[in-house]
């Protein structure tokens, strides 16, 4: 198998993980979603630093522990992240699947929006019509189906936000999350132990097997983004763009005929909207890379 399949399997194993996620917090749902967040923080903490340990990069870390300046961005993009996963996992186990799935369809368009206002990138007209279609999908879905997808836009905003951060940070993304969940394993900890305390610790409670589903969010968070990581490396960034929609349809089926979440006409109206965004964005964007470097083979 070559590298190109090896990296086309690992990005389809992530987004199929990241797809298939909402099922997983769902056997554990019984759990709020606080102390589901802190077993993901606490627990990935503990299977970052194995891995990087077993693959002797544990070292990386420490120069950076050093840099004031990085510490505070991770300390950021940690928060960030952590409300992420929080409004996720509430948003699925509250029976929020099918909007939480529009919020990652939604998230490449907002990357493009904070390219454009933070780091000065430049639109082209295809672009600011697929914004234009997603901004007219969530304005449709406020006003005309008359409820605005905030659990959507909170969850593509702060994933969004995140990801511009970790664009210039000097860590790749094993060690920064390992990092980012470092900084909130001490806060998570506590949390639990006070949750202990008020006997709301549903750790306690559990048998074998709800534990070790518990324990397992660690794996469930860094087995993905090691897989991404790997075929971010292997792989075209433009058949890498197209795979990510994978994770939010499969999500977005899994909340429509798994759970039987509604989804009417009319809010189908407005997902159709950010989809046509969505589809001309990753077709231009494929079409400006076949062109660039099929001018690069001729020269």
């Amino acid at each position: 198998m070559t590298k190109s399949n090896n990296g086309l399997c690992a990005a389809l194993g992530a987004f199929l993980i990241w797809g298939l996620l909402p099922l997983y917090w769902k056997t554990i749902s019984s759990a709020i979603p606080l102390e589901i967040l802190c077993h993901r923080i606490t627990w990935s903490t503990v299977a970052t630093l194995l891995i990087l340990a077993l693959w002797g990069k544990t070292g990386k870390l420490i120069p950076v522990l050093k840099d004031r300046k990085v510490v505070i961005r991770f300390m950021v993009t940690s928060l960030l992240l952590s409300s992420n996963w929080l409004i996720y996992i509430w948003a699925v186990n509250s029976n929020f699947i099918v909007e939480s799935s529009l919020g990652y369809f939604i998230n490449p368009l907002i990357n493009v929006l904070l390219g454009m206002i933070f780091l000065k990138e430049r639109l082209r007209p295809p672009q600011w019509l697929a914004m234009f279609m997603a901004f007219s999908g969530v304005c449709y879905l406020t006003f005309g189906y008359g409820h605005f997808p905030w659990i959507a836009i909170a969850l593509a905003l702060t994933f969004a936000f995140y990801g511009l951060l970790r664009k210039t940070a000097p860590l790749p993304s094993l060690e920064g999350l390992c990092l980012e969940t470092s900084i909130l394993f001490i806060p998570a900890l506590v949390t639990m132990i006070f949750l202990a305390m008020q006997g709301n610790l549903d750790f306690i409670h559990q048998n074998t097997s709800g534990r070790l589903l518990l324990a397992g969010t660690g794996i469930v968070t860094s087995l993905p983004l090691l897989l991404f990581g790997y075929a971010a490396q292997k792989i075209r960034l433009s058949t890498l763009g197209v795979i990510q929609y994978i994770g939010p349809s499969m999500q977005l089926c899994i909340g429509i005929f798994v759970y039987g979440e509604s989804f009417p006409k009319e809010q189908m109206i407005g997902y159709a909207l950010v989809w046509c965004g969505l589809l001309i964005y990753a077709t231009e964007g494929i079409m400006v890379r076949f062109y660039r470097d099929k001018s690069c083979l001729k020269k």
